[in-house]
C-alpha cells in the first residue's frame, strides 16, 4: 500500500525551478504509476530540445503505465500513441480516461520490434527510460525506430547510462550489483555514435543530466520500500559516480 510517508525526499528538494511542469501533477499519482526514476522529470528534462506542437503525432514508445504520455497531452496538445510491451493497453486507457486525455492519448499494446505503424506515420518518436532495452542494437535505430519518424522529424530518448565507457562494461565498485541487462548501459557519446553513424539524423543534444542520482533516488527509495529492489544499493555503490541519465534528441534528416 502506498504510504505518504514515501514522499518524504520531495521535502528539502526543491525541483520547481529545474522541472516546474512536473511540479503541477499530483506526486501520489506520480509515485503510483512509474516505474522508474520520475519519467516526468525525465520528459521535461528532454522536451527543452524537442519542439512539440499541438496536432503532432508522438509515438510514446516503453511509454509503461502512461503518465508520459498524459503529460505530452496536456502540456503541448499533441496526439500520442502511448506504446508498451508490458503494461495492459486496457489498463492504460482507464488511466487515460481519468487524467481526462482519452481523446488524445491511444493505448497501444506491442514489441518494439512489431510495431503496427505506417513508415513516416509520426512528427516525433520520444522513448523515456526504456529505449537501452531494444535500442542498444545497433540495428534498431535505422531499421525500425528511424522508419517511424517522417523527414524532418523529431526523436529523443532519455536514457540510464555511464558516464565513460569500461574494458569490463562496468565500473569496479558496481561488480557485485551488476545485472546482465544493464550491459546495455553506456555512455553519452557511445550513444551518439549510434545513431550519428547511420546518417539518418542529425543530432541536436546529447549529454548527462546533471546530478543524475538526485533524480533516480527517490525511486530508489520508493522501490526499496515497497518492491524489495536493490536500487538504493545499486546507487550508494557508485562512490566514483559513474552513473548517468543521459539525455539524446535528433532531427532527421530530409534528404
Amino acid at each position: 500500500m502506498f504510504c505518504y510517508r514515501n514522499l518524504r525526499w520531495y521535502k528539502g528538494i526543491n525541483y520547481m525551478k529545474q522541472y516546474p511542469r512536473s511540479e503541477k501533477y499530483d506526486k501520489k499519482w506520480v509515485s503510483e504509476n512509474w516505474m522508474g526514476p520520475n519519467p516526468l522529470w525525465l520528459l521535461e528534462e528532454l522536451c527543452e530540445h524537442i519542439d512539440l506542437k499541438p496536432g503532432m503525432k508522438v509515438l510514446d514508445m516503453g511509454c509503461g503505465k502512461g503518465i508520459t504520455s498524459v503529460f505530452l497531452a496536456k502540456e503541448f496538445g499533441v496526439t500520442v500513441f502511448a506504446n508498451d510491451l508490458w503494461i495492459s493497453a486496457t489498463d492504460n486507457l482507464e488511466r487515460f480516461k481519468k487524467a481526462g486525455v482519452a481523446d488524445l492519448v491511444y493505448p497501444i499494446h506491442a514489441e518494439a520490434h512489431a510495431l503496427p505503424y505506417a513508415q513516416g506515420f509520426f512528427d516525433a518518436a520520444i522513448s523515456i527510460d526504456s529505449y537501452t532495452y531494444y535500442g542498444a542494437d545497433e540495428a534498431y535505430f535505422p531499421c525500425t525506430f528511424s522508419k517511424l519518424v517522417k523527414p524532418g522529424g523529431q526523436f529523443g530518448i532519455v536514457v540510464p547510462g555511464l558516464k565513460k565507457e569500461f574494458d569490463k562494461g562496468y565500473p569496479d565498485t558496481l561488480k557485485e550489483l551488476w545485472e546482465a541487462e544493464m550491459f546495455s548501459f553506456h555512455s553519452k557519446n557511445w550513444w551518439r555514435h549510434l545513431w550519428e553513424k547511420t546518417g539518418i539524423v542529425e543530432i541536436k543534444a546529447c549529454y548527462d543530466i546533471e546530478e543524475p542520482k538526485k533524480i533516480w533516488r527517490p525511486w530508489a527509495v520508493w522501490a526499496k520500500e515497497n518492491l524489495g529492489f536493490k536500487d538504493v544499493e545499486f546507487l550508494n555503490a557508485d562512490t566514483f559516480d559513474d552513473l548517468s541519465l543521459i539525455v539524446m534528441s535528433a532531427t532527421k534528416k530530409t534528404a
